[in-house]
């Protein structure tokens, strides 16, 4: 297991059409795309939660092991699965969620799980911080594991589970403060620090002791921060967009793996790493982000698409300067 995630498992129920109320579940979750997405991308993966034992438990455990992922640390409830629907827009996602009691909610592992030695990488995030007791134990997780592993932060910002704004953003300092790399969307970063300019609240991150901040633009695009460095942009692939569900979890899901390629392993090496390595490893996370667009759901892409689609880049690249 080099990286672990922890976090909501829930199924996704995406309106067939706007405006109707037939929906098409799926299975889903920041936390569980990104770790599926880790697998097919090729890092041996592990995910940390509390699976309900009802019909939707059951098919999210079989689609993690199916993808490959390792399960040998979840644990199992007679709670509730969490259910999420979600309708599509042109311009964005809306999401009805239901939480309340759930077993990925309720998660309160005593003692921690301890992690394998060979663990590297551990990400936290997202609706799984919105309640206790999961919220409290994931935090004890991460504390017990900085230093060892690199910590990654989403927060995957969902507005309609907030109650308190205000008092939510103060949270998020305190978690930017426990994390080595933080990746925001546009979006995220919005309703974070609403009207403030994107490189200033990157700069806030990393006062409060990121190493490295990441904010994507969908696509137009993603940009990182570090301290003593200009920040660093890439470009998107041009792709035809088919949906963009779990296109930042596939995102977070590429940094990772293509951070442990370039031979990241301890926090201190993201602010070791050269300019030209980190443009290597965004333009990996937004190639693997711009293939699951090319689907339907969230579909990463396997480690063979991604190296064949920017293989495909860079011949374009040579052909044009010829």
């Amino acid at each position: 297991m080099r990286i672990a995630l922890t976090g909501e498992a829930l199924i996704d129920f995406t309106a067939s059409e706007a405006g109707t109320l037939a929906f098409l579940g799926h299975e889903g979750g920041s936390p569980l795309n990104t770790a599926v997405a880790c697998a097919r991308l090729g890092q041996p993966t592990g995910f940390l939660t509390q699976l309900s034992s009802d019909l939707f438990g059951e098919r999210l455990m079989g689609f993690l092991e199916r993808n490959g992922v390792d399960t040998s640390l979840i644990l199992r409830s007679n709670a509730p699965s969490t259910l999420a629907f979600v309708e599509r827009t042109p311009q964005t996602n809306r999401y009805a969620f239901y939480t309340r009691g759930s077993a990925d909610a309720t998660w309160a592992p005593e003692p921690l799980p301890q992690l394998p030695a060979d663990c590297r990488f551990l990400h936290f995030g997202s609706i799984s911080l919105l309640q206790d007791p999961a919220a409290t134990r994931i935090a004890d997780l991460v504390a017990a594991n900085r230093v060892r592993c690199v910590i990654v932060f989403d927060p995957n910002v969902r507005p309609s589970l907030i109650a308190d704004m205000a008092a939510y953003r103060s949270r998020v300092t305190s978690w930017f403060a426990m994390a080595d790399l933080v990746k925001l969307s546009d979006e995220d970063a919005e309703l974070l620090a609403p009207g403030q300019p994107v490189d200033a609240l990157a700069a806030d991150c990393l006062k409060a002791g990121a190493r490295a901040v990441i904010v994507t633009r969908g696509g137009d695009g993603a940009t990182l921060w570090r301290t003593g460095h200009a920040p660093l942009t890439v470009a998107a692939p041009r792709i035809t967009v088919v949906d963009t569900i779990g296109a930042g979890d596939t995102f977070t899901a590429g940094l990772s793996v293509s951070l442990l390629a370039h031979g990241v392993e301890q926090p201190a090496q993201l602010g070791a790493l050269s300019d030209e390595a980190w443009r290597e490893v965004m333009a990996f996370a937004a190639t693997a982000a711009a293939l699951n667009c090319t689907r339907e759901g969230a579909d990463p892409p396997t480690l063979a698409a991604v190296h064949a689609a920017l293989a495909q880049e860079d011949n374009a690249a040579v052909a044009s300067r010829s």
